[in-house]
This record gives structure tokens, sequence and C-alpha cells, in this order.
């Protein structure tokens, strides 16, 4: 019997995973996916939000600006890319004016700080590239930028490390209840359980329902995004707003971590996991972040992506112990700012749980660390250092971001490897770069096969039925 059971491992359920491993309780991760943070996790803006777009006394609001102060010690601690450089809502209008106002009011209610209001040469002297319409901007020092996958990734790993069992290409099919807690059935295994976190994002009414008809109702909205390439990076420092309207925060433009410029998203309704681009959608991607930032160069795109968000009918985070269903707690409705709270999401139900008698005993130890070798970063003295250890390293298989063989190799020997080249992709940025693994992905996927001792055609990009390869052509046909 394990004390808790989480469905999900996004950055949710991560996040709940790897708080709940400080302490003495058997705790198992159920995973739908073959890879943990492989859904909306992959697939968003990247961007610590402040926190003064939440109303004032929701939880959005309230875990909002705690889970983005947590974030930076614990992307310090488990060695997670992150930069704080704040944020800018632009005005355009009097109308955008008010707008301005009214999140400055919020965010001081909300407790986010050092907020200021800049005119519109203030702001283009920080941001040059900024349109000469705006008017004016609201400045938020607090707002960052993260490597979304590898922050989930990162406390996935720590709890596990710390013993929490994850359990990947596990869909719950079942949830029954039984003396003392939950039967969970994923496949042909079943797991037993005293309490339940259902994390389980765009899916999360469907877990629920599998208990009781849920009193929410989960709306997936789909979000466009250009990824463009580095040469793009340094468009604008900072991430860069329009005001938010009916649909979400509108359209952004920002760095990322790895140096690229993100522009996106729409704000579409969606099928649970519609994650198609399209000519419209891409088009006011376009058109919108123009408004902002007018010369972006679009052709120096290398990447379109969609990512789906579990927004809901309550506008407001899904959090607590569901009504009628004593031990099951919802972490549902987590759409924007959901990566930004994931965090103090973890803490606030583990507070709920332990109020519903969930035993919560530090364990004396606790390993809070984790570090990555990043060979581009390295200096000379330091990559010779380490080739001399380990030639692998001095092999580069992806060339546009320099990884190195020693370096897909040892995330093979993490507590949770990689089993796809997007899984490679994820954890090194092998595939990354310019050309999108068109060099390096035959490469990765001959590694992947020899370190994990299979063929290279069971090697897939995602899924387990996303092959590459399907066999060895015997005869030319021609």
């Amino acid at each position: 019997m394990r004390d808790v059971i989480i469905i999900g491992c996004g950055v949710v359920g991560a996040a709940c995973a790897y708080q709940l491993s400080r302490y003495k309780l058997r705790t198992a991760v159920l995973e739908a996916g073959s890879d943990v943070a492989a859904g909306a996790t992959k697939a968003n803006s990247a961007i610590l939000h402040a926190g003064y777009d939440p109303e004032p006394g929701t939880l959005m609001a309230r875990l909002n600006v705690t889970g983005v102060s947590m974030a930076e010690e614990i992307c310090w601690k488990l060695d997670v890319p992150y930069r704080k450089n704040g944020s800018m809502v632009l005005a355009f209008s009097g109308k955008d004016r008010d707008c301005l106002r009214e999140l400055m009011n919020r965010g001081e209610r909300n407790g986010v700080p050092n907020l200021r209001l800049l005119t519109g040469e203030e702001a283009r002297l920080l941001e040059p590239e900024l349109s000469r319409e705006v008017v004016e901007a609201l400045l938020a020092p607090s707002a960052a930028i993260v490597n979304p996958w590898e922050y989930a990734l990162a406390m996935a790993e720590t709890a596990v490390r710390n013993g929490v069992e994850l359990y990947r290409n596990c869909r719950v099919t079942a949830i029954t209840r039984e003396k003392g807690g939950f039967a969970v059935t994923a496949g042909d295994k079943v797991f037993h359980g005293k309490y339940i976190i259902n994390a389980a994002g765009v899916h999360a009414g469907t877990v629920h329902q599998l208990v009781r008809e849920p009193r929410f109702t989960i709306r997936p909205a789909k979000g466009e995004y250009y990824l463009l390439d580095k040469c793009e990076g340094t468009r604008v420092s900072r991430v860069i707003f329009q005001c938010p309207g009916a649909a979400g925060k509108g359209v952004l433009v920002s760095p990322t971590v790895h140096g690229n410029l993100i522009v996106g998203p729409t704000s579409e309704p969606s099928g649970l996991e519609d994650v198609s681009n399209t000519a419209k959608g891409l088009q006011t991607v376009r058109e919108l972040a123009a408004r902002s930032v007018p010369g972006i160069r679009f052709r120096e795109n290398i990447r379109n992506f969609t990512g789906v968000r579990a927004g809901s009918d309550r506008g407001d985070f899904i959090l607590g112990e569901a009504p009628g269903v004593p031990g099951f707690f919802n972490a549902a409705g987590i759409c924007s700012p959901g990566l930004s709270a994931a965090p103090a999401i973890a803490e606030y139900l583990m507070e709920q749980m332990a109020g519903r008698g969930l035993a919560l005993e530090k364990k004396e130890a606790f390993i809070d660390t984790r570090r990555r070798v990043r060979f581009h970063e390295l200096d000379r003295e330091g990559r010779n250092e380490l080739i001399a250890k380990d030639p692998r390293y001095g092999r580069v298989v992806c060339r546009c971001e320099t990884v190195t063989e020693g370096e897909i190799v040892e995330c093979l020997r993490q507590p949770i490897p990689p089993t796809s080249i997007n899984g490679v992709k994820r954890r090194v940025g092998a595939g990354m770069g310019r050309c999108q693994g068109g060099f390096c992905g035959p490469r990765v996927q001959e590694l992947l096969a020899r370190e994990i001792g299979v063929r290279p055609e069971e090697i897939p990009l995602e899924d387990a039925e996303s092959y590459i390869l399907t066999g060895e052509t015997k005869e030319h046909l021609f």
C-alpha cells in the first residue's frame, strides 16, 4: 500500500513528487506517456510569471507569486537553466494604459515586488526594438524564464533519487474505493494507495470521472508558437507582453534560456491533444507580435509547435480534496500560470493532505542537489580535463548545440533515462538547434540503440509507435 499515488508527471505532478519525497512516505507516480514533462510542460512559453495578472484572492494569485519565488532556489539547487530577466506589458492606447494600472493594482495586492510604470521612451531605453507606438509599459523585474521540461525532469529525478517510484507508459483506466484507500488500475498493473493526487493535465476530468462525476469541466485551449534561431535571440532581453484579454495573456515575444526567441501563443478552443499548427494561427502570431516588436525576422524560424493548456470553467486552479471522495485530491485546471505556481501548488496540496491525515515526517537524509555537464558552457581547460577522463566528451554529436556523446551517454545513466530521440533532446539539447536534428538525429538513434541494447528500428522519435525506421531494405527495387 502506497501512501500517495500521483497520476500524471507534468510539472505539477513532478513538483508534488519532489515535495513528497522529503518525507517518510511511499509515493508512486503513474505517467501515461513514455516520458515525463511531455505534454503541456514541454510546449509552453517557458515563462515564470511575476503574478500581476491573476485576480487577487484566487489560488492562481496566491500560488503564482509564491511559486515563482520558490522556483529560483529549486533551479539553483537542481542545476536547471533559469534567468530572472523581468517582463514588460505594453500599452498602445488610453484603454491599454487603464489596463496597465489595473494590472499594477492587482500585482501590488498579490505581493508582486518592484512593479513600475514606464513611459514609452523609458521602455525603449530598456528595449530599443519596441514599437514606436508603445506609449507606456508595466515593468515587473521578478518575472523569469526557465527550461520548463528540465525543470520538471529535475524535480522528478530528485524525487526518484529519494525513493519515489515512477511508472511510465502507465495510463490509468480504473479507480475503485477499497478499505483504507484506493485501487488504481493502469493496464495490467494495480496500485493500492491511501491518497491520490490527480495531476493529469487536460485529462484531469477524465481521471476524476473514474471516481465520481466532476464538478468542473476541462476546457482545453491550443496555443501556436514560433521558435526562432539564436540570431534573433537578442531581439529583446525581457519577456514582452501585450495587455491581456478574454483569451489570456496574448502573444508574447521573449528570449529563451537557450538563446533563441520564442513568439506566441494563440488561444483557441481545441481537442485534448490537438497539437497541430495552422496557417491562420501562425499568421495571427506574426501579426500580433509585430505590433510589439516590428523588426522580428520570422524567416529565421527553426520550428513551430503547439501546446494545449488545461483551462476549466472555474477560472481558477482546482485544488484540494474532491467533494464526496475522501483522499482524492485534484490538481486540475492548471493553465497559465501553472508552470510558475507548480512548487507552491505541491506545498498547498501537501498541507491539505496533512489536514486529512497524511503523516509528514521528514527524512533524516534528503538529496536536494543535481548537477549535469553542459560541454558547450565549459572553458577550454574544463573541456580538456573532461575529455581526458572520458574521450566520449570529445566526440560532438549535435553540432548546432555542441552536445557530445558523453552527455548523451550520461543522461542514460540518470534516474529517469530517455527512451526516445526526443527524450534525449529534452535532456541534453541534441536536436534543439538550427537543423532540428537533421544532422544528429541518426547518430542519437544509433547511440540509444547501442546503450540500451536494442535494434535501431526499435528507437522511436517520441512515443512507442512513432518509429523512424521499420527495417532494412534487402533488395534494390530499381
